[in-house]
C-alpha cells in the first residue's frame, strides 16, 4: 500500500509525515532506511525540504512473520486496501503464541495474503478469546493499525455482542460498571474487584426464556474478558464458559450440548480511517434460543 499527498506548505519532510500523514513516530523511524520516502519521485531522508506543490509518497512495507503462512477456510466479511474482516469460529487462536505457531487465524491469513499477492501483514485490531466467535478486524499495515487502534481506545468503533446466557437480568436493559483485575500475577483470570481497572458494559435484553436469555452488549471499555465477567456480574453466566461459569449455568450447558461459551463478535461500526466513509460489518454466525427444548420454555 502507498500514501500520498501533494505538500500545501514548506517543511522538512519528516513535518509532513507526521501531520499530514499522520505516520506514528516508531512507523518513521522503522521505514526510513528502507527507501520508502519518495519525493517528486526521488528517494529521501526525513530532514529533506519539502516545498510547496511537491508530490510525497510513502511505501508502506511490512515485515515478514516469524510465523508460517497456512492454507484453510477463511470467512471473509469485508476486505479493502487497508483492512479486511474475517468471521471468526469458536475454538481458533487470533494469534500465533510462545506454545503455539501453526492453525491461528493469523497463519490462514498470511497464507490468503501471499496466495493473492498482497505484500500485507496482519495486525489485530479486535481481538477475541479463542472460544468467542465472529468479527475479527484487522489491518493490513502499521499504519492504518495504529489509527484503527486509536479508534478503538476511544470508542470510535461501534461493537455489539450477542451472548447466550443463563438465567435472566432483573433488568432488561442496563449498564454493568464493575471494575476488573487479576485474579493474581500469575493468573491469565481475571475477576471484579474494587481495586482493578474500570470496565463497563451496556446490555440488552433481546429473547428470553424462563432458564436462559439473549443479550446484545455493548462494552464501553476494552478489558480481559470483560464480556464474560460482567455477565457473570449481572448473575447470567455465559453458557458454555468454563472459567466463569456457575455449577447450574455449566450443568445447563452441558445438558445442551453447548461446549464452548456462546459469545459473539456480532458487528463492528466506524469510519473508515482512510475514505471515511462508513463502515458496517456483521458477522454471519447466528446466536439464538432455539437450542432450547420445549421443557426449558
Amino acid at each position: 500500500m502507498e500514501l500520498l499527498c501533494t505538500s500545501q506548505r514548506d517543511a522538512k519532510l519528516l513535518s509532513i509525515l507526521r501531520r499530514e500523514l499522520a505516520l506514528s513516530s516508531g512507523l518513521v523511524k522503522r521505514l526510513k532506511y528502507r527507501g520508502a520516502f519518495t519525493v517528486n519521485g526521488e528517494i529521501v531522508h526525513t530532514h529533506f525540504p519539502v516545498k510547496r506543490g511537491d508530490v510525497v509518497r510513502v511505501r508502506l512495507d511490512e515485515d515478514t512473520p516469524d510465523y508460517p503462512a497456512e492454507d484453510g477456510d477463511l470467512h471473509i466479511l469485508f476486505e479493502d486496501e487497508a483492512l479486511i474482516a474475517v468471521d471468526k469460529p469458536a475454538g481458533m487462536l487470533v494469534h500465533p503464541s510462545f506454545s503455539r505457531n501453526t492453525g491461528t487465524l493469523a497463519n490462514r491469513l498470511l497464507g490468503y495474503y501471499q496466495k493473492t499477492g498482497q505484500p500485507c501483514a496482519v495486525h489485530p485490531v479486535s481481538r477475541l478469546d479463542r472460544d468467542t466467535f465472529g468479527v475479527v478486524l484487522l489491518a493490513k499495515n502499521a499504519h492504518v493499525h495504529a489509527k484503527l487502534c486509536e479508534m478503538s481506545k476511544s470508542g470510535a468503533i461501534e461493537k455489539t455482542y450477542r451472548a447466550l446466557v443463563y438465567g435472566c437480568p432483573a433488568e432488561t436493559a442496563g449498564l454493568i460498571d464493575a471494575p476488573i483485575a487479576r485474579v493474581s500475577e500469575a493468573s491469565l483470570l481475571r475477576c471484579i474487584r474494587e481495586d482493578g481497572k474500570p470496565a463497563r458494559s451496556h446490555y440488552r435484553v433481546l429473547e428470553q426464556s424462563e432458564r436462559a436469555s439473549l443479550l446484545a452488549l455493548h462494552p464501553l471499555t476494552g478489558r480481559t474478558h470483560q464480556l464474560r465477567l460482567h455477565c457473570a456480574y449481572l448473575g447470567c453466566p455465559v453458557l458454555g464458559d468454563p472459567q466463569y461459569g456457575t455449577a447450574a449455568s455449566r450443568a445447563f450447558s452441558e445438558a445442551h450440548g453447548l461446549r464452548y461459551q456462546q459469545l459473539c463478535a456480532a458487528s463492528l461500526r466506524f469510519c473508515h480511517p482512510l475514505s471515511e466513509k462508513i463502515v458496517e460489518i456483521r458477522s454471519d454466525f447466528a446466536v439464538t434460543l432455539d437450542f432450547l427444548s420445549s421443557a426449558d420454555i
